[in-house]
């Protein structure tokens, strides 16, 4: 123990004497983690890819488990449950946004009070539970929605319902624990200080969507046709199997992993920001910002990086003006002087509103990809040989194929490419990375009425068939293309919601990310119920008890519509945004620089 406490003093004079003494910077990681028994962590023992990829083992047990549940979790509400089409994709939003909605309880209890890595276990046990319990709805006799000599019901049993939707909520309450503590304590494993882990970081979130996407493969195909063949039993025993394993494997990594210990409530330090800035709402601006409060070179700050000063939100600077009340700066309440890297820090969350608002309308049509998109798949062909007939939520692997292309291709051509052309380390900052995705989710759209308008023509004209003559690969560009998408927008609205939060909030900042698709499922739902009574009153829904009774194609152009528009607001937003600033390796500055660098080279 004396002998970590001495490790620690000398990195914390390296430090302040600028990261002074180049082979100790190499040899321990100076960036407020620890190992497994709390000491300085050795780099060469630790963290980086040797530990991130446990982490990415147990995300892909995980993300097979979610996507074998949630792709088929349509065709089960109305093949099973008898739900009809509009009651089933609601159920299936509201599922999707709790699931997705509940990671900012489980990142604020990480971040403030358990620690990621305890948080994790924690979730995945509950997470397990669920899948057990999904099993039993299952196999039970007596659990089971029908009787073994009443196959063929249209009503199941009460008791079914009740256990099925106990399971998967139960799943879900561990989803949001699981998903913003493990993305992040996956990024903690690379320090930012340290230009190859740097590196390495930037292509981490490429890599950790791989991981997530071959657990997708795995669940829309093997696991969905083990569901279709032999029975939804076998398919929940087989990811019940799945994720005991997988957590194994991550209690296996624990001497690999960097930690970082919960901090106490990563929000109140904002709310003293903006009670310190009410309070000395009248006091004038300072002439100069080296005169705004700071932590005194010679301090350590153990919770987090120090941030440049910057101009804009300029009222909250006002929480760091020193009153003269007679007692030294370091007593101060909290709750009267903060300092500016905890004002930056506010800045930073307000300036994220914005951005997380305009992001809402890619969640809604994202949404549609494990609603609407897989009903259709179930109305077309699906034989692929005489007697080979694909499950519907198969053709979603699709998805997972564009996704994979996409960041293969990003992380090994076009970011060395972007790098050389554009001077960004990133290649184009994660903004432009975002739009990207946001412009592919709009084709999307696009190719979806259009599909759809033309499965409409063929079932019209076949009334005995239906669309069954037409072949499900007509979904096909319409899977890859949001498949494309996703490796730029969700990846980048991940890399974005953790790079840019305050260093202390950094599993609330993946929830973050994952709310913008939670809150876009339930705004998804909102919608369809709000189009299903305009267009009720205004002639024929286009929401019908089916498919082929409903217009999915107006839907579709709707959405299209909407994300173009917003498309055209989120530009605006992103051409005045100003990226978190860092200063690194260098405990405080001399004086804070006058203009906060706006591109992505001293970012995070």
């Amino acid at each position: 123990m004396m002998k970590s406490l001495a490790e620690r003093e000398e990195l914390q004079r390296s430090e302040v004497n600028g990261g002074g003494g180049g082979g100790d910077d190499e040899k321990w990681v100076a960036d407020s983690s620890v190992d497994y028994k709390g000491r300085v962590p050795l780099r060469a023992s630790t963290g980086a890819w040797k530990a991130s990829l446990f982490i990415i083992a147990i995300e892909f047990g995980e993300r097979l488990s979610y996507f074998g549940i949630a792709t088929s979790l349509i065709i089960y509400l109305t093949k099973v449950l008898h739900q009809e089409l509009k009651t089933a994709a609601r159920s299936v939003n509201y599922w999707t946004g709790v699931t997705t909605l509940m990671p900012l309880l489980g990142g604020f209890l990480a971040d403030a009070y358990f620690g990621r890595y305890a948080t994790v276990l924690l979730s995945s046990v509950l997470y397990v539970l669920g899948l057990i319990l999904l099993t039993m709805s299952a196999t039970v006799p007596s659990l089971k929605s029908c009787g073994s000599n009443d196959q063929d019901c249209t009503q199941p049993r009460k008791i079914h319902e009740i256990i099925f939707f106990l399971a998967i909520y139960l799943i879900s309450i561990g989803t949001g624990g699981h998903k913003p503590s493990l993305e992040s304590f996956g990024a903690d494993q690379f320090d930012d200080d340290h230009p190859e882990e740097r590196k390495k970081k930037m292509s981490y979130f490429n890599w950790w969507n791989f991981g997530l996407c071959s657990g997708l493969l795995f669940g829309v195909t093997v696991i969905v046709y083990v569901q279709d063949r032999i029975g939804w039993g076998a398919g929940d025993l087989i990811l019940t199997a799945v994720m005991a394993v997988s957590i194994v494997i991550f209690v296996i990594g624990r001497p690999f992993y960097r930690y970082r210990q919960p901090s106490g409530s990563p929000l109140t330090p904002l709310l003293q920001v903006l009670v310190a800035a009410i309070r000395k709402r009248k006091l004038p601006y300072p002439s100069n910002p080296c005169l705004l409060h700071e932590i005194p070179k010679t301090a350590n700050n153990a919770h987090g990086r120090f941030l440049y000063h910057t101009h804009k939100l300029k009222f909250l600077d006002k929480a760091a003006i020193y009153e003269e009340s007679g007692a030294p700066a370091e007593k101060e309440s909290p709750w009267r002087l903060a300092t500016v890297t905890k004002v930056e820090e506010m800045k930073l969350i307000l300036n994220m509103i914005p951005i997380w608002l305009a992001t809402l309308p890619l969640g809604v049509a994202v949404g549609q990809t494990s609603t609407f998109f897989i009903k259709q798949a179930a109305n077309l062909n699906r034989e692929i040989t005489h007697g080979l007939i694909l499950p519907p939520t198969t053709i979603f692997c699709l998805a997972a194929v564009g996704m994979i292309i996409s960041l293969t291709i990003y992380d090994k051509l076009l970011v060395p490419l972007l790098r050389r052309a554009t001077g960004n380390e990133r290649g184009i900052n994660i903004l432009q990375r975002i739009g990207i995705g946001m412009l592919f989710v709009i084709a999307t759209m696009i190719t979806a009425a259009v599909v759809e308008k033309k499965r409409l023509h063929v079932a019209a004209e076949n009334p005995k068939t239906a669309s069954q003559t037409m072949s499900v690969f007509w979904l096909a560009p319409q899977f890859l293309i949001v498949g494309i998408g996703d490796g730029f927008a969700i990846v980048g609205l991940q890399e974005y919601f953790y790079d840019q939060v305050p260093d202390s909030m950094r599993s609330l900042g993946i929830a973050f990310y994952l709310s913008v698709i939670g809150a876009g499922s339930f705004l998804s739902s909102l919608l369809i119920t709000a189009v299903d009574n305009i267009t009720r009153r205004t002639g024929k829904s286009w929401f019908g008890k089916d498919l082929n009774s409903s217009r999915l194609d107006k839907f579709y152009w709707l959405l299209a519509a909407v994300s173009a528009a917003n498309m055209c607001v989120y530009v605006l937003i992103t051409r005045c945004y100003s990226y978190k600033n860092v200063q690194r390796r260098v405990v405080v500055a001399d004086c804070y620089e006058d203009e906060a660098r706006e591109n992505g080279g001293s970012m995070a």
